[in-house]
């Protein structure tokens, strides 16, 4: 055989071997760069931007549920432990978006607590991230939950409510027709005519009260507030009903004390306190109304001697329409609204309203707000306001 032909079949089969060994390479190359896109996935550019400015909880898993990114809300929530999703609902999301490839919605039940005693609500969206990614983003509306549960209960205790004195002046009515002959029988029929009108309209009154209250801007323009005016205005508005069932009033220092508030705001809420402590407090008991500066808290007390509220209610008496002593309070005309008014009053002045009370020795109410000592500062401009 010819020495060209030799050379060029060596040449050929060198060719060969080289082409397939570079092939080889390669291939070992790529599927390096794939494992090591497995081992180390890369997020898209953006997304750890977008999880660090969230409020809410936000998580990237890869394939195997392995957390790659999560948002400050998500391990808040417990979602993430050890960089893995902890929680089969969301997991079980994840999954069906892989399954289906198209972003699903759900609302779920959080526990809160080894426990489970407490739950969140949770809004729950789950989609493709590329092409291997699992977006996972959650909203809590719990406290839009426990808000429109709120706004349920009261409508319906103010159906509930509204009923009573509603039903009773249809009654009443119908009994002054019937009883047109009887002097004595109309007499009687007008008087509690008379009295069941006067609750259902301060049961208006505190509703709307209540109401106002409530709005976000109650308190938009608060001004200098001198505490021994709310208080002796609040005490003169309960002198008659106090000296008509033999209890005594008095009230001890409040001098020189100022709050930034709503003065008529503040007097509504002494009133109500010195109100219940009449209503609950027997003939010849005492009523007192203490005022003291503490630091820079202002405490308002208000101390009876009635019958007390037990330990199990306490929590409670601050809850629209609730009533320790359901006969009592409807026979002295109560609404069960007064303590709320006082608590959302209380709170709209960045103050906080404390209970003290044992059986048959009788209950103090402190509400403890800021003292004035400067200015308030208005907030869209940043620049103090002068009072009068």
């Amino acid at each position: 055989m010819d020495t060209m032909w030799l050379v060029l079949i060596a040449l050929a089969l060198g060719l060969i071997v080289g082409g397939g060994f570079v092939a080889l390479i390669t291939l070992a190359l790529r599927r390096g760069e794939r494992a090591a896109t497995v081992v180390n996935p890369v997020v898209p550019d953006g997304v750890d931007q977008v999880l660090e400015a969230l409020d809410s909880a936000g998580i990237v898993v890869d394939p195997s549920n392995n957390v790659l990114k999560a948002s400050p809300g998500a391990f808040a929530l417990g979602l993430v432990r050890d960089r893995v999703l902890d929680n089969q609902e969301f997991i079980d999301l994840a999954l069906e978006v892989r399954r289906t490839g198209e972003a699903v919605t759900s609302d779920l039940e959080l526990a809160l607590g080894r426990f489970g005693e407490a739950t969140r609500h949770l809004r729950v969206r789950a989609a493709p991230l590329g092409s291997r990614f699992i977006l996972l983003l959650a909203e809590d509306h719990t406290e839009a939950r426990r808000l429109d549960e709120v706004r349920r209960d009261f409508i319906a205790n103010i159906s509930h409510e509204l009923k009573t004195p509603i039903g009773a002046i249809g009654l009443l009515s119908e009994a002054l027709d019937t009883a047109a002959d009887d002097p004595e029988r109309v007499k009687r029929f007008a008087s509690r005519l008379a009295t069941e009108s006067q609750r259902l309209t301060r049961m208006t009154a505190e509703i709307i009260d209540l109401s106002r209250l409530q709005a976000a801007d109650a308190l938009h323009q608060p001004e200098l507030v001198r505490l021994d005016r709310v208080i002796a205005a609040a005490v003169d508005q309960n002198r008659v009903p106090a000296e008509a069932t033999g209890v005594g009033l008095s009230l001890k220092g409040g001098k020189n004390l100022e709050v930034y508030g709503d003065e008529a705001m503040l007097v509504v809420a002494v009133h109500n306190l010195i109100s219940n402590a009449i209503h609950y407090s027997p003939t010849g008991a005492h009523v007192g109304v203490g005022v003291r500066a503490v630091d820079d808290v202002v405490e308002i007390a208000v101390t009876d001697q009635g019958v007390g509220i037990a330990e199990e209610d306490r929590d409670r008496v601050f809850e629209r329409f609730y009533r320790v002593d359901q006969a009592r309070s409807r026979h002295t005309g109560g609404t069960g609204l007064g303590l709320s008014i006082v608590k959302h009053t209380v709170q709209n002045h960045g103050g906080e309203v404390k209970v003290w009370s044992q059986l048959g020795r009788g209950s103090t109410f402190t509400i403890r707000l800021p003292r004035a000592t400067t200015p308030p500062e208005d907030l869209s401009t940043g620049t103090a306001r002068s009072t009068p």
